[in-house]
């Protein structure tokens, strides 16, 4: 491995938090009338935390508060996808426009209470600053690059990463777009990048370019995503054994956990 590549929510950021309180603003706005918007984030954040492997965007927020909102159960990504379906695109895209605009207004009046929806898992954090003198390390991340680094700043490893090698939504709407363009930036093989993410549809697609994947089981991800990544021959790496299998070394063969 010369390059590690990690997705940014869900893997540095414990951002579920932030996500669940913006999305609620943004839904609020959309339809007011709903009962959904007068509960507490902290009564909606099982079954929403529950909800977010299945998304890969902003608008996927919404999708997933419309569903509670309406009842609909939703059991794995083929319910899901047929519920996002359902749904008008150009509703899905209000949403994905408001959520983004309501996430920079708070940042902006608020910095510090922003921030706290947003704290590192220290452990990971602590990993990346003992190895980064070992490989390269990037951010392949649908959320805005400018929160990117304000986040990486406020978690004292910003200069862990070389600018160019933080990617964004502006990329591309696939993961496999951050990772094309890091192999050509890097001049480095698919085989000997490693790709971190939270999401298994995102392992799937990154895996067909040759890359090793993991899926960050630390996140937000339950047994349902782990024994799916399992089954599609993806490592699963819990935080306490992050360091044995991202890093292997032959006295610490990698393995599945």
């Amino acid at each position: 491995m010369k390059a590690l590549v990690l997705d940014f929510d869900g893997v540095i950021a414990q951002s579920a938090p932030e996500a669940l309180w913006v999305a609620l603003q943004s839904y609020r706005q959309l339809v007011p009338e709903s009962p959904l918007v007068q509960r507490e984030p902290r009564e909606l954040y099982p079954a929403f935390v529950e909800l977010m492997p299945l998304g890969n965007r902003a608008e996927d927020f919404g999708v997933a508060l419309r569903a509670l909102d309406r009842g609909v159960k939703i059991a794995d990504q083929a319910s899901y996808d047929a519920f996002y379906n359902t749904l008008d695109p150009a509703w899905r895209r209000e949403f994905h426009q408001r959520f983004y605009a309501v996430r920079e207004a708070f940042a902006a009046a608020d910095p510090a209470g922003w921030r706290a929806l947003m704290p590192p898992y220290g452990a990971f954090v602590e990993l990346l600053r003992r190895r980064a003198g070992d490989l390269r390390l990037a951010i392949a991340s649908a959320k805005d690059r400018t929160s990117v680094r304000a986040l990486l700043e406020s978690y004292g490893v910003a200069a862990l990463f070389a600018p160019e090698l933080i990617l964004d939504k502006e990329e591309g709407v696939h993961k496999t777009s951050h990772l094309e363009h890091l192999h050509r930036v890097l001049g480095l093989p698919y085989a000997e990048l490693t790709f971190v993410d939270d999401k298994v549809n995102h392992l799937d697609a990154v895996s067909r370019l040759g890359v090793r994947c993991a899926l960050a089981a630390w996140g937000y991800n339950g047994p349902r995503e782990q024994a799916l990544a399992r089954a599609h021959g993806h490592l699963v790496c819990r935080l306490d054994e992050a360091e044995t299998v991202l890093f292997p070394s032959p006295r610490n063969s990698p393995g599945r956990v």
